[in-house]
């Protein structure tokens, strides 16, 4: 009986390596490699308030602003303005307190097949298209690709990535901007801080299904077994980020999905960029682009990819260099 346990042991000792050896090959296989950012004509440029085109700038050149506020948007007229109508009372109160303070908020549609850009676009025309800059993409890349194409376009000193839910409230910035200052002197000029829900965890799993609560634990083991140790939350969409961070870590990053977020960490981590983790406000809003099985299903692939490719050099990770 010993011996029967002790061959099935082995055979399925051997049944998983051979699995994992199939699933790195493909993962090898299947790998893109990077590529500098592809930009169809018509994304390289923006509607000014006149509705005149005007070339967009790069996170290249130097900034011109203290921050720069990027929201992905897929198919979000309808929540928005409500996170616009907050984010920028905020933002011109404290611009008004402080006159030296500037700001822009660039909205990227995604490919929305709704009236997601024209909604967008009507604060540009109320504020100006220095202060609200409208980038429209010819096809949905993800949320993933969404953020990355308004970051490469942003003129902030810092770069603030905020969802268009308006889940978070967005004068939490000014804790995440607190994280930043703790973490100095920062290596390089680089530093993010991230907004967490965490602390919200054990109010989120009584009005959750023992379904989702497995699906969420079974994530976060697999976030912190694959890829980013020491991050409880790696999925909120509110992280600030110094502009060399960014620069950084987005030039590096593959994943244009919804688990962009924990290879941008796995990035970060990997160049010791410093982290902070901080709670912010947050409130569940209807309308979420998740579907909870699939979606989570897609996100544990990437995970597993994600590490796969990288330890099999299918993805690299290299140091790079200021572009002229």
């Amino acid at each position: 009986m010993a011996a029967l346990l002790l061959q099935l042991a082995v055979l399925g000792a051997a049944l998983a390596a051979a699995a994992l050896l199939l699933i790195s090959i493909v993962a090898f296989v299947t790998a893109t490699r990077m590529s500098p950012l592809y930009q169809h004509e018509e994304e390289k440029f923006f509607l000014n308030a006149k509705g005149q085109k005007e070339a967009l700038p790069s996170i290249w050149d130097a900034p011109t602003k203290q921050l720069s506020v990027v929201v992905p948007s897929y198919n979000e007229e309808e929540r928005l303005p409500v996170m616009m109508d907050e984010a920028l009372a905020y933002l011109e109160k404290r611009q008004k307190q402080d006159p030296a303070f500037s700001y822009e908020v660039i909205v990227v549609d995604d490919g929305s097949r709704d009236q997601t850009s024209q909604v967008a676009f009507k604060y540009c025309q109320k504020y100006g298209s220095d202060k609200v800059r409208v980038i429209k993409l010819v096809k949905n890349r993800g949320k993933g690709g969404a953020v990355r194409m308004g970051v490469f376009s942003s003129r902030g000193e810092k770069i603030l990535m905020a969802d268009a839910d308006g889940a978070t409230k967005f004068p939490d910035v000014e804790k995440l901007e607190k994280g930043l200052n703790d973490l100095r002197p920062w290596p390089d000029q680089m530093a993010i801080a991230c907004g967490s829900r965490a602390h919200l965890e054990k109010d989120s799993i009584a009005q959750r299904s023992y379904f989702r609560t497995l699906l969420m634990y079974g994530f976060h083991f697999l976030v912190w077994f694959l890829c980013v140790k020491g991050i409880r939350d790696t999925q909120c969409g509110f992280k600030l980020l110094t502009r060399e961070a960014a620069s950084r870590t987005f030039s590096s990053l593959h994943i244009e999905r919804w688990a962009f977020d924990v290879e941008l960490l796995y990035i970060a981590q990997f160049f010791k960029i410093p982290i902070a983790e901080i709670a912010v406000n947050w409130t569940e809003i209807e309308g979420s682009k998740l579907v909870p099985f699939w979606s989570w299903l897609q996100m544990g692939k990437d995970l597993l990819f994600i590490r796969l490719r990288y330890l099999t050099g299918a993805w690299r990770l290299e140091e790079t260099k200021k572009r002229n």
